[in-house]
């Protein structure tokens, strides 16, 4: 603690200097003077322009009753440098300064042999100012670390926020797609169980299989959630990928839906949040094709340009439910979401003479890689 050594120096000194200053007494008020000063400096933080005032009247108190000079300005020192350091520039500024005046004038009136030369007094003024100086100095680096720190805690909880919205649109996405599989082709197999029980055993394989992938892929993304808690390391990304398209594709099928893959381009790997976002985009608009447009078939187009991907989906379905054809359900706004964070676009409508359209364009960077394996064409 820096006040005990700022009371023993001030203390000390003082009774070593008295001797060889005529005129001044030390007495028990003395001692109580040199000792009150530094018991302020404990509230120097929480209060420090009103600590610096303190000090300063302590100071020009003890002067006031001509006690001998010496290290009593060390009180001053530290509480004028923490005042500016943590107190209002302003405040803190003018009342150094205006103490300062004051001890001076209290010296003048107290002491005949005090009569400082010019350059004394500018070497006083010198030190004064040059101590306010470190202090607005240590002042300004002290903001700019504290700034530092509160840019990185927000930015560390925007990262938070930004995961926990994309684990929602995977969660969402995951969950939407097959259990709207499993609620239709539950249906069907109720319909279908004592007339066609053949059609009703494929809706139940159906289902079967869309519930295992569903909790293959909560168990994924359960498990990036558990290693986030336990390693408190980067997040990996839930495996989705346009490698995955393929068997998306097979499964609508396999539910009821005609889907046709039509590729324009150079197929070639994209980055993996690309990737990632054109599956989920595809899957959405699938899903919901498959719960709102009825009879149809859909269509999804994808188109390799040397800089972005666009894809689309679209059916000729009768596109049932205001909600999913204005554009404003949790599923578009996902698909918008996905498309906008990575600088891409997004857009959602109907077709002129009927069905639903998606569209999205997701920039992928002007570099070529080699070729994918897969065949372009028409699935």
């Amino acid at each position: 603690m820096v006040v005990v050594p700022i009371a023993a120096i001030q203390v000390a000194g003082t009774y070593g200097a008295w001797h060889d200053q005529a005129g001044t007494v030390v007495n028990p008020l003395t001692v109580a003077l040199l000792l009150l000063g530094p018991a302020c400096l404990l509230f120097r933080r929480r209060y420090p322009v009103a600590t610096l005032a303190a000090v300063l009247a302590i100071t020009v108190l003890y002067f006031a009753l001509r006690y001998p000079l010496g290290p009593v300005f060390l009180s001053v020192v530290v509480a004028l440098f923490n005042a500016v350091l943590l107190g209002p520039r302003l405040a803190a500024w003018l009342t150094g300064w205006t103490g300062i005046a004051a001890i001076v004038a209290a010296l003048n009136v107290t002491r005949s042999d005090f009569e400082p030369s010019l350059a004394q007094t500018a070497g006083a003024a010198a030190w004064l100012l040059t101590i306010m100086v470190i202090a607005e100095v240590a002042r300004t680096r002290r903001e700019k670390m504290l700034q530092a720190r509160e840019t990185q805690q927000e930015q560390a909880r925007r990262q938070v926020s930004e995961e926990r919205l994309r684990i929602a649109r995977e969660v969402h996405d995951v969950l939407a797609h097959h259990v709207s599989l499993i609620n239709v082709q539950s249906g069907v197999a109720l319909h279908l169980l004592d007339q066609q029980p053949e059609q009703a055993r494929e809706a139940l394989t159906a289902i079967k299989a869309s519930s295992k992938e569903v909790l293959v892929e909560l168990r994924n993304i359960l498990g990036v959630l558990r290693d986030v808690d336990q390693a408190g390391g980067a997040p990996r990304e839930p495996v989705a990928s346009l490698d995955q398209l393929d068997g998306l594709l097979e499964r609508m099928r396999s539910a009821g839906l005609t889907v046709h893959l039509e590729v324009e381009g150079e197929r070639r790997p994209v980055p993996s949040g690309v990737d990632t976002a054109a599956l989920r985009i595809v899957q959405e608009a699938l899903t919901n094709t498959y719960r709102h447009a009825g009879p149809s078939e859909a269509t999804v187009r994808l188109h390799y340009l040397p800089a972005e991907l666009r894809v689309r989906v679209e059916d000729d379905g009768r596109g049932a439910g205001s909600t999913f054809a204005d554009g404003t359900g949790h599923g578009l706004t996902g698909m918008r979401q996905r498309a906008e964070a990575l600088n891409g676009t997004f857009d959602a409508g109907p077709r002129p003479g009927g069905g639903f359209r998606v569209t999205a364009t997701l920039p992928t960077g002007k570099q070529r890689a080699s070729v994918r394996t897969g065949e372009d064409g028409i699935a």
